[in-house]
């Protein structure tokens, strides 16, 4: 891991990212078009089609992204003033990295387990939290959500299959893939719990 000081460490120029940010909203607003015209996107006796508003959105996204594209393309050669210090961009990659697994562990574990891994990471290694307020905190605000949505609004949330499929005594053959999600986050806990008292 890099030494660098907020003060010292390197700029990273907006070139690159309006570049990346702008094509992929170009691909967004052509997605966006494509299926407007699939859809419909003119008008029928009752009114506009489903796709005559997103057709239009489609349009304008695509067509203010790709002002910024070629603009940049156009300036490529010119002064790049600074997005970011390299420092900040960690900061924000020690937010969104746990977010990724968060998603992709909330279609593997269930909303509920995987906001208990979650919160638990947050709270032990940027919040410094002793273990019991971490259990109680990230095994209550699950349970809150569970109250609120299923059993109040019963509004169902993404349940936690892994889990039943493990605990399932019917099934003599358990998913590798959901072994391994449910490894990795104990893992994860496990990481956490070390480093806070190492």
């Amino acid at each position: 891991m890099s030494n660098d000081s907020p003060d010292t460490s390197p700029d990273v120029g907006t070139r690159w990212p309006e570049l990346i940010v702008s094509a992929a909203l170009m691909g967004v607003g052509a997605l966006v078009i494509t299926d407007s015209l699939r859809v419909g996107n003119g008008w029928s006796e009752d009114g506009p089609q489903s796709g005559y508003f997103p057709f239009f959105i489609g349009l304008l996204l695509l067509g203010a992204s790709g002002v910024v594209f070629l603009r940049q393309l156009w300036r490529f050669r010119r002064h790049n003033p600074a997005f970011a210090q390299a420092h900040q961009l960690r900061l924000v990659g020690l937010v969104l990295a746990p977010l990724s697994v968060y998603v992709l562990l909330i279609s593997l574990l269930g909303i509920y387990l995987a906001s208990f891994s979650l919160i638990a990471h947050f709270m032990l290694v940027h919040g410094r939290y002793k273990v019991w307020q971490t259990f109680a905190m990230a095994t209550a605000m699950p349970l809150a959500c569970y109250g609120v949505f299923e059993r109040w609004f019963h509004v169902l949330l993404p349940g936690s299959p892994a889990l039943e499929t493990l605990l399932d005594p019917s099934l003599d053959l358990q998913p590798n893939l959901v072994r391994a999600a449910l490894v990795l986050s104990l893992c994860w806990l496990a990481k956490d719990l070390h480093g806070r008292y190492r």
